[in-house]
């Protein structure tokens, strides 16, 4: 090769040999980090598998299917030794619940609906565990997240994976343009879950037909209640049930019971018209009812917004997007009024039920899969 001839790009970007590209991947125990960790082994990479340990080991031993449990970070030490890379497993467990599991109670009874997923990504995840990825002198660090990393006219782009029925970019909106530089996502451009299935059988992965995990966690069996009554037992004080013009309808056993949008299991039968949850007020220990026109949201207090977008976010008055305000919902018509660079007005073209304080707004191009960013809605 000339002296002045760069060597061709590697798989992952760089103008070297994947011999000398050091690569910590976060490992979860799962099926798609682990097949991220074990491509990229048996492409050449110098590996270093990494797995958390987030809160009390000995809890997480009885809890199958959640992520970075006990029995996951076991099933992340056999990809290991059977790919032949190392593997560290680190303690995050203060800094998972400072970052973490305690804003998650506290904006629980504060009449939000927190996300913890993406506080974890954007705290502990892509923060710490990236630093320590640079502490180790990786080139860069790599997960097994459903989502795509391109590059653009103006440096990396974040994109909605090739699978939209695996697509985790609202997760992944707070993802900083420093972070992405340094990030790779190699499932994204797959077109289903079971192409994943079938390169971990291929590398003969004993994770290979392990379920997905489905809950928060430390949320076992998605039951919210239990966990903040744990973390702060004042949330299950008694309160009022009130229809939103002032009537008191009954009494509830804790606001952590309810969550905004909720019809069923009200206590409050025997009513003429259906109603809904549509605030709580954890101060004044109080559940609002109110008709379910009540729960149509279109305009939209957003706030520290992460913006990954070519121009300035405060360079126009407006920008036409799409928007995701819950994950299972998809992208919705709206135009983002930006107040500061962090903080705008969001008016959905068409008004979306059960919008909460709490949950992200994310931020797509309408015209192609790329990722303008989000930030968390707030209250008005």
């Amino acid at each position: 090769m000339p002296l002045d001839q760069k060597p061709p790009l590697n798989s992952l970007g760089f103008a070297k040999a994947p011999a000398d590209t050091r690569v910590v991947v976060a490992m979860s125990g799962g099926v798609d980090s682990s097949v991220v960790a074990a491509m990229l082994a048996e492409e050449g990479y110098d590996v270093v598998g990494v797995t958390l340990q987030l809160y009390d080991h000995g809890a997480a031993l009885a809890k199958k299917g959640a992520c970075c449990a006990g029995l996951d970070i076991h099933d992340a030490r056999r990809v290991a030794e059977t790919m032949g890379f190392p593997h560290y497993v680190l303690d995050y467990e203060n800094i998972f619940k400072d970052a973490v599991i305690d804003e998650f109670a506290d904006s629980y009874l504060g009449g939000a609906t927190p996300v913890p997923c993406i506080r974890c990504n954007e705290r502990v995840k892509f923060k710490d565990l990236l630093e320590t990825a640079k502490d180790l002198e990786a080139d860069c660090m790599a997960t097994g997240h459903y989502i795509q990393r391109k590059t653009g006219a103006q440096g990396a782009e974040l994109h909605a994976a090739a699978d939209s029925a695996r697509d985790q970019s609202y997760f992944l909106f707070s993802t900083t343009p420093e972070q992405l530089e340094f990030l790779r996502f190699p499932l994204g451009h797959l077109a289903s879950k079971g192409d994943t299935r079938a390169l971990a059988a291929k590398y003969g992965l004993s994770v290979a037909d392990k379920p997905d995990s489905q809950d928060i966690c430390f949320v076992p069996n998605g039951d919210y209640a239990s966990v903040i009554r744990k973390l702060r037992p004042e949330a299950a004080d008694p309160g009022d049930i009130v229809h939103a013009d002032g009537r008191a309808l009954g009494r509830h056993d804790g606001v952590i019971n309810y969550t905004i949008g909720q019809r069923r299991g009200l206590g409050i039968g025997g009513l003429a018209e259906p109603l809904y949850v549509v605030k709580l007020d954890a101060d004044t220990k109080t559940v609002v009812v109110g008709p379910k026109d009540m729960l149509a949201t279109r305009t939209v207090p957003v706030r520290e917004i992460n913006w990954l977008g070519d121009a300035p976010f405060e360079s126009r008055a407006e920008w036409h997007v799409a928007v995701k305000v819950r994950s299972t919902r998809p992208p919705t018509e709206a135009i983002i009024h930006p107040v500061s660079a962090t903080q705008a007005t969001v008016e959905l073209v068409t008004p979306e039920e059960g919008v909460s304080p709490g949950q992200a707004c994310v931020f797509y191009d309408p015209e192609s899969s790329r990722i303008y960013g989000g930030g968390w809605i707030h209250k008005g």
